[in-house]
Protein backbone atom coordinates (compact mmCIF):
# COMPACT_ATOMS: atom_id res chain seq x y z
CA UNK A 1 0.00 0.00 0.00
CA UNK A 2 1.79 3.16 -1.15
CA UNK A 3 0.93 6.38 1.88
CA UNK A 4 2.67 9.80 1.50
CA UNK A 5 2.81 11.71 4.26
CA UNK A 6 3.25 15.15 5.05
CA UNK A 7 4.60 17.19 7.68
CA UNK A 8 6.17 20.03 8.95
CA UNK A 9 3.21 22.64 8.13
CA UNK A 10 1.92 25.20 10.40
CA UNK A 11 2.01 28.93 11.21
CA UNK A 12 5.17 31.14 10.25
CA UNK A 13 5.00 35.09 9.86
CA UNK A 14 5.84 36.35 7.14
CA UNK A 15 9.83 36.50 6.10
CA UNK A 16 10.10 33.26 8.34
CA UNK A 17 10.44 29.63 7.41
CA UNK A 18 9.16 26.33 7.52
CA UNK A 19 10.36 22.91 6.37
CA UNK A 20 7.65 20.33 4.87
CA UNK A 21 8.81 16.55 5.09
CA UNK A 22 6.96 14.09 2.71
CA UNK A 23 7.40 10.63 4.14
CA UNK A 24 7.12 7.49 1.25
CA UNK A 25 6.32 4.15 1.67
CA UNK A 26 4.98 1.51 -0.36
CA UNK A 27 7.28 2.31 -2.93
CA UNK A 28 10.59 3.26 -3.85
CA UNK A 29 11.74 7.13 -4.59
CA UNK A 30 14.22 5.74 -6.90
CA UNK A 31 11.68 5.12 -9.46
CA UNK A 32 9.71 8.36 -8.48
CA UNK A 33 9.26 12.02 -9.27
CA UNK A 34 7.70 13.70 -5.87
CA UNK A 35 5.47 17.07 -6.48
CA UNK A 36 4.79 19.59 -3.74
CA UNK A 37 1.44 20.97 -4.91
CA UNK A 38 -0.82 23.81 -2.70
CA UNK A 39 -4.30 24.80 -2.75
CA UNK A 40 -5.27 27.75 -1.45
CA UNK A 41 -8.84 28.44 -0.34
CA UNK A 42 -11.44 29.38 -3.15
CA UNK A 43 -8.36 28.79 -5.41
CA UNK A 44 -6.86 26.50 -7.56
CA UNK A 45 -4.69 23.74 -7.00
CA UNK A 46 -1.37 25.10 -8.32
CA UNK A 47 2.01 23.00 -8.69
CA UNK A 48 4.62 24.80 -6.51
CA UNK A 49 7.83 22.05 -7.41
CA UNK A 50 8.87 19.05 -8.51
CA UNK A 51 11.11 16.75 -8.24
CA UNK A 52 12.39 14.33 -10.68
CA UNK A 53 13.70 10.17 -9.63
CA UNK A 54 17.34 11.43 -10.21
CA UNK A 55 17.01 14.93 -8.44
CA UNK A 56 18.34 16.80 -11.67
CA UNK A 57 16.89 19.91 -12.73
CA UNK A 58 14.05 20.37 -10.16
CA UNK A 59 11.04 22.58 -11.13
CA UNK A 60 9.65 25.81 -9.27
CA UNK A 61 6.61 28.00 -10.23
CA UNK A 62 7.70 31.46 -10.55
CA UNK A 63 6.22 33.00 -7.64
CA UNK A 64 8.68 30.66 -5.33
CA UNK A 65 11.46 31.26 -7.37
CA UNK A 66 14.64 31.65 -4.98
CA UNK A 67 12.92 31.41 -1.83
CA UNK A 68 11.89 27.42 -2.12
CA UNK A 69 14.51 24.67 -2.25
CA UNK A 70 13.34 21.05 -2.81
CA UNK A 71 15.63 17.74 -1.80
CA UNK A 72 15.46 14.56 -1.63
CA UNK A 73 17.37 11.33 0.12
CA UNK A 74 16.18 8.41 -1.79
CA UNK A 75 17.96 5.91 0.52
CA UNK A 76 15.56 7.59 3.16
CA UNK A 77 12.56 7.54 0.65
CA UNK A 78 11.88 11.37 1.80
CA UNK A 79 11.44 14.70 0.11
CA UNK A 80 11.33 18.08 1.62
CA UNK A 81 10.66 21.63 1.09
CA UNK A 82 12.40 24.38 2.63
CA UNK A 83 10.85 27.69 2.40
CA UNK A 84 11.74 30.88 3.05
CA UNK A 85 10.73 34.57 3.24
CA UNK A 86 7.73 33.51 3.33
CA UNK A 87 4.55 35.75 2.22
CA UNK A 88 0.96 35.63 3.07
CA UNK A 89 0.37 34.43 -0.06
CA UNK A 90 1.85 31.05 0.29
CA UNK A 91 -0.97 30.38 2.66
CA UNK A 92 -2.51 26.99 1.01
CA UNK A 93 -2.62 23.41 2.18
CA UNK A 94 0.34 21.67 0.79
CA UNK A 95 0.31 18.05 -0.68
CA UNK A 96 2.77 16.05 -1.99
CA UNK A 97 1.66 13.89 -4.93
CA UNK A 98 3.47 11.09 -7.38
CA UNK A 99 2.61 9.04 -9.95
CA UNK A 100 6.11 8.52 -12.47
CA UNK A 101 9.39 9.27 -12.58
CA UNK A 102 9.04 12.31 -14.14
CA UNK A 103 7.82 15.86 -13.06
CA UNK A 104 4.14 16.18 -14.87
CA UNK A 105 2.69 12.95 -14.98
CA UNK A 106 -0.25 12.14 -13.72
CA UNK A 107 -0.23 11.77 -10.14
CA UNK A 108 -1.78 9.14 -9.09
CA UNK A 109 -0.96 8.85 -5.46
CA UNK A 110 -1.31 11.66 -2.70
CA UNK A 111 -0.25 12.41 0.45
CA UNK A 112 -2.95 13.63 2.99
CA UNK A 113 -2.03 17.22 3.10
CA UNK A 114 -0.57 20.16 6.00
CA UNK A 115 -1.48 23.46 6.59
CA UNK A 116 0.85 26.32 5.92
CA UNK A 117 -0.56 29.79 6.97
CA UNK A 118 2.15 32.78 7.08
CA UNK A 119 0.34 35.52 8.85
CA UNK A 120 1.48 38.35 11.41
Amino acid sequence: QVQLVESGGGLAQPGGSLRLSCAASGLSLDYYAIAWIRQAPGKEREGVSCIGNSGGSPYYVDSVKGRFTISRDNAKNMVWLQMNSLKPEDTAVYYCATGAWYCGSEYDYWGQGTQVTVSS
